[in-house]
């Protein structure tokens, strides 16, 4: 570092104004353009700098303020949404107690109605076995009958002779006699 400096104050190393000539040492000459360079670019790139800054702080303020906004509809929307939440949930709870009660009721129902169909079932079937009671009841009356009927017809049969015979006849064609004779 220190060459660099001795050789900027040194004056023997400059060429004279009179002549032209090439300076070989590179470190000198390299800063020397670089800082016309970057005065050049500082002095006429300034404004056009400026005027991209401008520009990128403008639509950077812009992309916030259109961020804000659309975080402000978010905001909305989702208090929006939230509101219907609510509103579907105490819907959905109206529906799910309604439901209930409605299911108690269609239960008690059913229950009353199994139980009022059992009833008429219990009344048939009592029914039905009264009437095979009485069926059976009035079968076995009429074979009783009929086997009384039987009996007593051989009891008769084997107990009459001509004789008794002819004297029940004879007592019955009396009594029918007897009868017309009260009718004239």
């Amino acid at each position: 570092m220190k060459n660099i400096t001795d050789s900027f104050l040194s004056l023997s190393y400059w060429p004279s104004a009179g002549s032209f000539g090439f300076d070989t040492d590179i470190l000198a000459t390299n800063l020397i353009n670089l800082s016309v360079v970057l005065g050049v670019l500082i002095f006429f790139g300034k404004g056009v700098l400026s005027d991209l800054l401008d520009n990128r702080k403008q639509r950077i303020l812009k992309t916030i303020r259109n961020s804000e906004e659309l975080r402000e509809g978010a905001i909305e929307q989702l208090e929006k949404a939230r509101a219907h939440l609510r509103k579907v949930e105490t819907e959905a709870d109206r529906f799910r107690v309604n439901g209930y009660s409605e299911i108690e009721r269609e239960k008690l129902n059913l229950i009353n109605s199994i139980s009022t169909t059992l009833e008429q079932f219990e009344n048939y079937k009592n029914e039905t076995i009264q009437f095979e009671q009485q069926k059976a009841i009035h079968q076995v009356q009429q074979r009783v009958l009929q086997q009384a009927l039987l009996g007593a017809l051989g009891t008769l049969n084997s107990c009459l002779n001509n004789e008794l015979h002819l004297r029940t006849i004879g007592a019955n064609i009396g009594m029918f006699g007897a009868m017309k004779e009260k009718k004239n």
